[in-house]
């Protein structure tokens, strides 16, 4: 659990620290919104900062669900390289479809990468291995299959205030990465 107890361990820091720009009125430095060039820095700092506790513990209690299994099968500097990634990417998503659809808003959160965790373990297990390439469904159905998927496992947290398009990007990106076993170590 070592990947997972330093992703951890990195929101915890970044959340300190968010606290104590807090109180000078800087906690909203880690922020990821548009546009992406005035802060560039909040493509990273966005994945590991958090809006509250308890959005960070319901964060860190659906990592520590997915991290080890993920770890099990990958280096530690992949798992790091895959947070960072499919949680900026979840987030960019988030704060640029999201704004087109509704008033901008900024995004904070590890959900993007542990939804993309999450996919990853749907989709790179021998068992949904095994079906999709007894099935043999062409490159473009098991997309639209993987997009419906991530749909399916976003609205299981659908609710006010929940960046609903991070989860399912991030959803989508750990399925592909986990169909073509992108982090396995083997």
């Amino acid at each position: 659990m070592r990947a997972t107890l330093e992703t951890l361990g990195i929101a915890l820091l970044v959340g300190a620290v968010q606290a104590a720009l807090g109180v000078v009125g800087l906690a909203g430095l880690f922020a990821l919104s548009t546009p992406l060039s005035v802060a560039p820095w909040t493509l990273v700092t966005s994945v590991y900062a958090h809006g509250s506790v308890s959005h960070l513990l319901a964060n860190a209690l659906s990592l520590l669900l997915v991290g080890p299994l993920v770890e099990r099968r990958t280096t530690r500097g992949r798992f790091h390289a895959f947070v960072v990634t499919a949680g900026a990417l979840a987030g960019v998503a988030q704060v640029t479809v999201g704004g087109l659809l509704g008033p901008r808003a900024a995004v904070l959160g590890l959900s993007g990468a542990v939804f993309a965790l999450g996919g990853y373990l749907l989709a790179g297990n021998v068992v949904s291995a095994t079906l999709f390439d007894r099935l043999r469904l062409s490159p473009r159905v098991q997309f639209l299959l993987f997009g419906l998927v991530a749909v399916a496992l976003t609205a299981t947290t659908a609710a006010p205030g929940v960046a609903l398009i991070a989860h399912a990007t991030g959803a989508f990106c750990g399925l592909a990465a986990g169909r073509v076993g992108l982090l396995d170590a083997r």
